[in-house]
This record gives structure tokens, sequence and C-alpha cells, in this order.
């Protein structure tokens, strides 16, 4: 962060003096102006709901041009990353701040490998949830779980300790993610194979059986491996703020972590996945890409209360660079399972094309985003729609833990402690309860 030659004045139009800002420069992006001591020069706060304009830290992770549709982990392109790099090599480029060698990634992809189990008493944990309950209940109360487990990773000061609860996290999301699914179905578990991929490791504690010899297909493999890429970080969304602000207390990792899968629940965030794949089986049973034309219509009315799911984005303005590469993705699994006339995905093609040709849907910059196509994929490999968020929340952790360290290690860290514009009651008295 570099003090810029230029200041920000506040005048006031009630004859107050004017107040000097200053102005600091990022590497690329908007200038941020400084209004730390605003309150003590002048006895205002800010107002800005949602934090739509305000800049709650620095950070050298993430960034994103939504006007350009651009998307950099440490300043590499999106697109380069998942076409020529791992999950592995991205979780080490997001925790360390550059890609690793060869030696570095081995010795990086063996540490995650031996931490892939879980303590077994984890199983009688789940048991005391309902087959039924959605996932990401049982996936909140797992994670925040693991720190009554793995005590030696709690203390949140102590570096070393901190690290190794980073790697428990980062390989145990997937064990305790197909362990859920498992439950829910009534399938034994499955334990961790650590010579397969990461990805790989993944399906096959979610598919395989003791019955029989489960073989990883190497393109849904390339598949999912691709969809942890993609999400794994997305600057200071509302999970990785909670990350943080929860994180900024001083509390575990565990419980930080457990922190952002909860609100990655909600339907506007890590939820959006979901909700779309249910959107198109909704039009589906209506009559699939006959009624594409009257369901759009619908969109269009506000009074219909019909929403379009998997388009338009709070930061992109433009097409989101993961929602092509899904596409991508998307035709690869199609082809390779004999699906390229799956209904859904020709469904999802003709909402696309009228999105991006119809006047009311390119004027208001509703643009595909990763999303749309990312159920499309997932429920073709035959993850179930309930467990969507799930996967994203193991795809987003690594990103959670560098922007948790990345705090933490910041000499301008504070707990923090949001203000707020009171519109309540002014004091008042207490009235006798038989007086009111």
């Amino acid at each position: 962060m570099k003090l810029s030659d230029n200041k920000a004045t506040l005048s006031f139009s009630n004859g107050s003096p004017s107040v000097d800002l200053p102005v600091y420069q990022g590497s690329v992006g908007p200038d941020v102006i400084d209004i730390r001591k605003l309150y003590a020069q002048t006895g205002m706060f800010t107002y800005d709901p949602g934090f739509l304009s305000t800049a709650a830290c620095q950070s050298a992770i993430t960034y994103i041009d939504g006007d350009k549709g651009e998307l950099l982990y440490r300043g590499y392109p999106i697109e380069q990353l998942a076409t020529s790099c791992d999950f592995m090599e991205t979780c080490y480029l997001l925790l360390y701040g550059n890609l690793p060698n060869v030696q570095e990634k081995v010795s990086f992809v063996k540490t995650i490998k031996d931490h892939t189990m879980v303590n077994e008493q984890m199983q009688f944990f789940l048991r005391g949830f309902r087959r039924d309950a959605h996932p990401m209940g049982i996936m909140t109360g797992l994670v925040g779980a693991l720190s009554a487990f793995y005590h030696e990773g709690s203390d949140l000061n102590n570096q070393k300790r901190r690290e190794i609860a980073e790697f428990q996290l980062i390989s145990k999301m997937p064990t305790l993610v197909a362990m859920a699914y498992k439950y829910s179905i009534g399938q034994p578990y499955m334990y961790p194979k650590n010579h397969l991929s990461y990805a790989g490791n993944f399906l096959h504690m979610m598919f395989a059986t003791p019955c029989e010899e489960y073989v990883v297909n190497p393109v849904m493999e390339r598949a999912l491996d691709r969809i942890f890429v993609l999400h794994a970080d997305h600057e200071q969304n509302a999970s990785t703020s909670t990350v943080r602000l929860c994180g900024s207390s001083g509390t575990n990792p565990f419980a930080a972590i457990a922190a952002g899968v909860a609100c990655l629940w909600g339907p506007a965030h890590g939820g959006a996945n979901e909700a779309c794949l249910n959107m198109l089986e909704d039009i589906q049973r209506m009559g699939g890409v006959s009624k594409v034309g009257e369901f759009m219509t619908q969109v269009k009315d506000k009074n219909s209360g019909v929403k379009l799911m998997g388009f338009g984005h709070r930061v992109y303005k433009n097409y989101d660079p993961r929602a092509k590469l899904m596409q991508e993705t998307c035709k690869e699994v199609l082809a390779e399972l004999g699906l390229e006339n799956d209904p859904l995905f020709k469904l999802a093609m003709a909402l696309e094309k009228i999105a991006l040709e119809d006047d009311y849907f390119v004027q208001r910059k509703l643009y595909p985003n990763v999303d749309f196509y990312s159920g499309i994929v997932q429920r073709a490999i035959g993850i179930p729609v309930s467990l969507f968020t799930a996967i994203f929340a193991l795809a987003r952790t690594v990103g959670w833990i560098a922007q948790l360290n990345e705090m933490i290690v910041d000499p301008e860290y504070k707990i923090g402690r949001p203000r707020q514009l009171f519109v309540g009651s002014t004091q008042r008295d207490v009235v006798p309860l038989e007086q009111r």
C-alpha cells in the first residue's frame, strides 16, 4: 500500500472546517480514502450498507476487475491456472504467494496426503444428525468439531501449529464431505487412498463401495479439479469476510473456517449453484426448451417473482471468466458420458443465448456466472444437488485459510468492529408493569 500524493478533502455545508484525508494506492485497482481518523476529526462515521464502497483490509491474494471480467490469483489469470495448473499447485500459490517447483509440489502434496484421515470418533459425531439433514448443516458442525479433536492447531498466534491446522483442514475437507454424503445415503464410509490425486481421492470416497473396485475416470477427475481451482478464492466476498471477522477475535482456525462454511450456505452466495440447477429442473418440468421464452418473459416481469439464477454477479459486470472455463468442462464431461444431448445442458444453452442477445439482459449485464454451468457438471458426475455448496466449501477452504493468514500477520490487524447508524428509540424510562 503506497501513500498517494493526492489527498481527499471533505467539506461541510454547515461551515464546519474541512478535513483532509490520506489517499492510498494499491498495485492495481481503485485508490482508497483512509477514513480511520474520520470519527476523531469530525465525530461522524461513514454509512456503507453491505460495505460496497469500503476496503476493510489490504490484500495481496486475489484481484478482480469486474468490468474487464478478470480474476487473478497472486497475479496469475484464472484462465492460465485452470488450464496449466492443478488444485494442489493453486493451493500452494494461494498459501505461499508463488507457484511451486517440482520438489516443492511433491513435498506439499505429501504433507496434504499425510492428513487425509479423520479421527474415528467423527463417525459417531455424524450419527447425531438426521439422515436427511442438509449437508451444509452437517459440514458446519463437523468442521467446528475438528477443533475438539485436533487441539495442536487451536492456537491462532502460533504459526507452526496454525500451519498444521491449515494442512488438516485442506486435507480433511474432502473426507468430511464424502462422509456426510455416505451417511445421507446409508452407505459405509470409504477411507482415503493416498496414492490418488486430491480430486481422484474425493471421487473414490464419494462413489466407491467395499463391494467392488472403483476406477477413477480421468475426465471426471480433471473436471472436479478445475471446479476446485475456479472456486479456491474470490477476494473479500461474504464468507471470506466472515472468516476474517471471526478470526480477528483470535479464535482457532477450525472455528473461523466453520463460520465461513455457515455463511457460504446462503442461496445468495455458495447456494447459488444449487438454486441454479433447481431452476433448470423446474423449467424442464414446465416443458423444457420450448418454455424458455415464456420463462424469460416472466423473469422480466417484476411482479412475477420469478428470478433468473446463474446470471449476473455482484462484482463482474462482464462475462464471468470462470463461466467460460466451466462451459468448456461441461462439454468435456457430457461428451465423455455420452450426454451431449443432455436436456438440462440444451436448456442452459438456450437460456444463455437469450440472455446474451435480449436487450433487457444485455443492458443489465446479466451474463452467465460460474454457478450456471458448475451445477450441470456436478450433476453429470453424480454429485447430488444438495451437496453442491459443500463442494464449494471444500474448494474455498484454502482461500479462507490464505486470507486468515494474511490478516493475522498484518500489523494493522484489529478485531473487527463495524459501526452503525442508530435509528431506534432514544432514552426512555421503564414504566412499572401495572401502569403499562
